[in-house]
C-alpha cells in the first residue's frame, strides 16, 4: 500500500471519528461518498480541512474537480501529490 494513501486513510479515520473502521478496511480506488464508506456532505468539510491542515494544499470547492478528487482515497492521493509538487515548483 502506497504511504501516501495509508496516511489518508488514517487520517480520515482520525479526523471523522471512524472508530469502528480500520485503515485495511478502507479500499483505496472504493468510494468515499453515499455507497463505499458512505461519507456524507459533512463528512468531505471536515476531510477537507483536515486535509489543507495537514498536507498544506488549497482545496477550492469551485473546483470542477474537486468532487473527483474526493472520490477516492487513492484519487486523494493524487491530487495531494500533484498540489505537492506544483507548490513546490513555486516555490523554487
Amino acid at each position: 500500500m502506497d504511504d501516501l494513501e495509508l496516511e489518508i486513510k488514517q487520517l480520515i479515520i482520525s479526523s471523522l471519528d471512524l472508530e469502528d473502521i480500520s485503515s485495511e478496511e478502507i479500499v483505496s480506488n472504493e468510494a468515499l461518498f453515499t455507497e463505499g464508506l458512505g461519507l456524507d456532505s459533512i463528512d468531505a468539510l471536515e476531510l477537507g480541512m483536515a486535509i489543507q491542515r495537514k498536507y498544506n494544499v488549497k482545496i477550492d470547492a469551485q473546483d470542477k474537480d474537486v468532487k473527483s478528487h474526493f472520490s477516492s482515497v487513492s484519487n486523494l492521493a493524487k491530487f495531494i501529490s500533484s498540489s505537492s509538487k506544483e507548490k513546490s515548483n513555486v516555490d523554487a
